[in-house]
């Protein structure tokens, strides 16, 4: 089943935030506004303008169950996100990734292994899945793995 048909919606309230991807190439990051891997959000900017008119987008899903630093409402962390770090990829609505609530979204993101073998719980803000045009998903990247480091681009490169 592809991903794209998982409801969720936008930051700003609207339905089918995944609707927009389908048939791209998507790098779906789990995102904080107030966490010390947030500048990833300049290097996810960078491949958002680099690859865009390739059928590629970032998609941000701010999340605020690690040490709460993602507080922020929807007006808020669209300010930040766009104020600070000039994003233009698409965000969606604030869920939970782990937990008894954890969205469908990463119920069906989880069960990938990253390059570790590490699969399960997200471990932390800025963990990252490659999901191809088709829906289905490619790659998972540690937090600690910047968008732009080889294996991300190489990743995203073959995929398109």
């Amino acid at each position: 089943m592809s991903i794209y048909s998982t409801p969720i919606a936008t930051l700003n309230g609207q339905p089918n935030a995944l609707a927009a991807a389908d048939g791209k190439v998507t790098l779906v990051v789990n995102v904080a506004s107030k966490c010390g891997l947030t500048p990833q959000y300049e290097q996810l900017e960078v491949l958002q303008k680099a690859y865009a008119e390739k059928g590629f987008t970032v998609l941000g899903v701010p999340c605020n169950q690690f040490m709460g630093q993602e507080p922020g409402s929807p007006e808020e962390i669209a300010s930040f996100c766009s104020t600070t770090y000039g994003v233009t990829f698409p965000l969606t609505e604030k869920i939970d990734v782990n937990g008894d609530a954890r969205h469908p979204l990463y119920e069906a993101l989880t069960p990938v292994a990253d390059a570790e073998g590490v699969n399960g719980d997200i471990r932390w803000n800025f963990e990252k899945f490659l999901v191809g045009r088709d829906g289905k998903i490619i790659a998972r990247f540690s937090p600690m793995v910047l968008p732009d480091a080889p294996e991300v681009v190489a990743a995203i490169e073959s995929a398109l």
